[in-house]
Formats: structure tokens, C-alpha cells, sequence
């Protein structure tokens, strides 16, 4: 048994390194997700797998860590860690992520959590960020990775919304508009806007723990810090930056929405892909103009595929056994 396990872990070792070293080539299928408990079961793992993704991303709540001690965090990403599962996933598919708040240690935390270096340096050890990594060599989380190349080159934007967020209050359980407040901070603002006007990818994503477009609910979302949301916004339309698409997790459900306006005429897209171990049991509807799918209340997580012969991007809100539960295409513009 244990010669066995010696070539297991061998094996896997391999692989992970062979994932690693293959990470920049093309990218045809990106599975992502967020709220994932290390103490509950976790069923989706299996469909993930059997979708055979080039990339995983994850989008934030990656442990429920929700602890200023760091050895309690590392213990729960430990046992994370081992999942066999998720090993396995490890093993074969390039990782990267960004936190939320119960990963970054600190239920709705901000830039005043004491411990913010050392739960971003514990979030990179369970990333296997190398250490000599750019984004270990400055403040915050935040990263960019590039895949692939020419017509089929894909960028994917990690937003830090925590290590440098301005405070947000909560009155009646209702989170209050912070008007002047920051969730970026000024460096991670200047490292976006060069990231976007220089990026030559034909798909860019961008992800944040939090909800990007949604103005209606009552819970942690950019638009409670609206100075921030229109900047992002107007950043995005001016860079002309190719086939954006929005990334989020932090709810405990899913939905694709689609915001059209005079900076965005043909629509900006955001997939919302939140519960891999819970969802909210009590919701059933929430208003939100915006939405173009089902607000889905199940386990769930999300895969974008590329048809790159037919220049189309297929997003999916996949359940349980690979169930589709929503989906949407989208044609690939080019620029000119």
C-alpha cells in the first residue's frame, strides 16, 4: 500500500508540474467557481473533472477560514489540500484565484484587517504561486495571466476587493453606500488600467469576489461603493479592450446578466457562479433588472468554451452531475 501511494503522489507531482509548466498555452475550456466550505462534501468536483478544463479559477470564500489566526487558516487549507478530489483536479488543471472576505480571514473585511499580509501570503501558498511571483513582490492579491496566442489568446484579470477596500457599514442587515470610498485602491488601479489599454487578448476576464453590476440587492456588491463601480465600467468601454467578460462569486447563486448602455451598446456580460458546497435554501426571487437567466439556488459552477474555428464563447452555470442549468453564446468580435 505504501509503494502505491509513493507512485500516486508521484504521479500527481508530475502532473502538477507539467500543468504549471503548460500554463500559458491554449486555453479551449475555463471551469470557475467560489463558497467552497474544506468541511462539507463536495460533489462537484467530479463534473469539473469529467469537463476536463484547461484552467480552474477561483473566485473567493475558497476556505471559510473566517479566523485572525494564520494557523487556523493553513489548517483549513490544508484540509482542502486534501481532498482527493480536488487533488486530482490540482494534479491535471492549472490553478488561479482571488479571496472574498471568509478566505482573506474576516467576515465583509476591508484594509483595516491586521492580518491581510499573512492571509495573502497563505492564499498564495494554496494558489502554489512561485515565490519569486510579481504579484508576491507587492501589496494586495491581485494578478494577470495570459493563454495562449494571436486570435485565441485569453487574459484573465484577478481583482483584489479586500487588501485595500475602504469601510463598508451595515445598518438593519443592509450594507450602506460608501460614495467616495475605494474598493482597489490607487496602485491595483494603476497596474488595471495599464493591464487593460496594453492587453492583446481577444477574451479578457475579469473577476471579483463581489458582484460587479447588480445595483438592487441589499448585500456586498461594487455598486455600494459607486464612485469605484463607474470608474471600472468607464475603464473597461475606454481601454477598447477585446470580448470583456465579468467573473463573480459571493452570493450563493448563479445568474448571468447583461448590462447595456451607451458605453456597452451590444451588452456587458457578467456570469455570478457561487455555491460549490452551499446555496441560500430561503431565496426565490431577488430583483435584478439586469439578469437574462434564472436566478439558480443550486450547487453550482461555471465553464466558459471556446469555438475558436466559429469565434464563439459559450458561457454555462452548470449543477450536479454536469447539469446545465443555464447557458448563454456569445460571438467573438475582433478588432480592427
Amino acid at each position: 500500500m505504501k509503494i502505491f501511494r509513493s507512485i500516486l503522489l508521484g504521479f500527481l507531482f508530475f502532473t502538477q508540474v507539467t500543468a504549471v509548466l503548460g500554463q500559458k498555452e491554449k486555453i479551449d475550456r475555463i471551469a470557475f467557481g467560489s463558497c467552497n466550505r474544506q468541511d462539507a462534501p463536495q460533489p462537484l468536483w467530479k463534473p469539473i473533472l469529467a469537463d476536463r478544463p484547461d484552467l480552474w479559477i477561483w473566485m473567493g470564500d475558497n476556505i471559510y477560514g473566517d479566523s485572525p489566526i494564520m494557523d487556523t487558516l493553513r489548517a483549513k487549507y490544508a484540509r482542502q489540500n486534501a481532498n482527493p478530489d480536488y487533488q486530482v483536479l490540482k494534479a491535471s488543471t492549472p490553478l488561479i484565484g482571488i479571496w472574498d472576505d471568509h478566505d482573506f480571514g474576516i467576515n465583509d473585511g476591508g484594509k483595516n484587517y491586521a492580518q491581510k499580509k499573512a492571509s495573502r501570503d497563505l492564499m498564495f501558498d494554496f494558489l502554489n504561486v512561485p515565490q519569486g511571483a510579481p504579484e508576491r513582490k507587492r501589496e494586495g492579491g491581485y494578478s494577470a495571466h495570459t493563454y495562449g496566442e494571436g486570435e485565441q489568446q485569453v487574459k484573465v484579470i484577478l481583482l483584489d476587493g479586500r487588501y485595500f477596500r475602504d469601510t463598508l457599514t451595515r445598518v438593519d442587515g443592509v450594507y450602506q453606500i460608501n460614495s467616495k470610498g475605494q474598493i482597489l485602491g490607487d496602485e491595483q488601479w494603476k497596474w488595471l488600467e495599464n493591464e487593460l489599454n496594453w492587453s492583446t487578448a481577444r477574451v479578457n476576464f475579469i473577476v471579483s469576489g463581489i458582484q460587479f453590476l447588480p445595483t438592487e440587492h441589499a448585500y456586498e456588491k461594487w455598486a455600494n461603493f459607486p464612485q469605484e463601480r463607474e470608474k471600472l465600467l468607464n475603464l473597461i468601454a475606454s481601454s477598447g479592450v477585446q470580448n470583456p467578460i465579468l467573473l463573480s462569486g459571493d452570493r450563493h447563486i448563479a445568474e448571468i446578466m447583461r448590462l447595456v448602455d451607451s458605453r456597452f451598446p451590444e451588452g456587458l456580460v457578467e456570469v455570478t457562479a457561487s455555491g460549490l458546497t452551499h446555496t441560500w435554501s430561503r431565496i426565490s426571487e431577488e430583483k435584478n433588472n439586469i439578469r437574462i437567466s434564472e436566478l439558480i439556488a443550486k450547487l453550482n459552477y461555471g465553464l466558459a468554451s471556446f469555438d475558436w474555428t466559429k469565434n464563439l464563447l459559450t458561457l454555462e452555470i452548470k449543477g450536479e452531475e454536469g447539469i446545465v442549468l443555464s447557458t448563454l453564446t456569445l460571438p467573438l468580435s475582433t478588432k480592427h
